[in-house]
C-alpha cells in the first residue's frame, strides 16, 4: 500500500520527469533519507534467435547509454526534488528483466547487538557469505524482508491506518 507522503512524491515526479525520458514510471519509493525513482527503459532490439548473454549484454549496454544520456536531466530534477522534499534522489531503471540501481544511498545505522547476535554476523563473514559484520547485517536483514514480505506488508499497511486515523483525530495543539 502507498502512503499519502508516497502518493504526494510519485505524482510530483510523474508531472516533473521530463517528456519521454521513461517509457513508464515503475516505482517512487520514499524513507526518512532516500527517494528512489525507477522507471522502464525501451529494451534493444535483437533478433529472436540471440544468445541469453548476448541480450544481457545488450540490456546493460542499453542501461549504460540511458544513464549517461540522461545525466544532466535527472540531476536537475533530483536537486529540485531534495529541496522540496529534504531528502536524497536514487535512480534506477528496468530493461526487459533487467533492474539497475545507481547512486543510491547507504545510510549508517547504529545498533546494539549482544555477543550470540555477533557470533551469528561474525559466522557469515567466516564463511564467506559477506565481507563484514555491516555486510552480514544487510544479506540478515535482506533474508528476513524476502522471507516475511505478507507479514511486512500487513504491518506497513496498520501503520498507515494508524496514522490516518491520528490524522482524524481531535487537534492536540494547546490553547491558551
Amino acid at each position: 500500500m502507498i502512503t499519502t507522503k508516497q502518493e504526494a512524491v510519485r505524482g510530483w515526479f510523474t508531472g516533473r520527469l521530463p517528456e519521454g525520458l521513461f517509457t513508464a514510471l515503475v516505482d517512487v519509493t520514499v524513507d526518512r533519507e532516500e527517494i528512489t525513482v525507477i522507471g522502464r527503459i525501451p529494451e534493444p532490439e535483437l533478433a529472436d534467435d540471440v544468445s541469453a548473454d548476448e541480450r544481457d549484454a545488450a540490456r546493460d549496454g542499453r542501461i549504460a547509454e540511458f544513464r549517461e544520456r540522461t545525466r544532466e536531466d535527472r540531476m536537475a530534477v533530483a536537486r529540485e526534488a531534495e529541496r522540496r522534499f529534504g531528502r536524497k534522489v536514487s535512480w534506477g531503471v528496468e530493461c526487459g528483466t533487467t533492474r539497475a540501481l545507481y547512486t543510491t544511498v547507504s545510510v549508517p545505522v547504529m545498533t546494539r547487538l549482544r555477543q550470540p547476535e555477533r557470533q551469528v554476523l561474525d559466522t557469515l563473514v567466516a564463511g564467506g557469505v559477506a565481507r563484514s559484520r555491516s555486510d552480514a547485517l544487510a544479506w540478515c536483514v535482506r533474508l528476513v524482508q524476502r522471507n516475511t514480505d505478507t507479514w511486512l506488508t500487513d504491518l506497513r499497511e496498520s501503520l498507515e491506518t494508524v496514522e490516518r486515523i491520528r490524522t482524524q483525530g481531535p487537534d492536540t495543539t494547546p490553547t491558551d
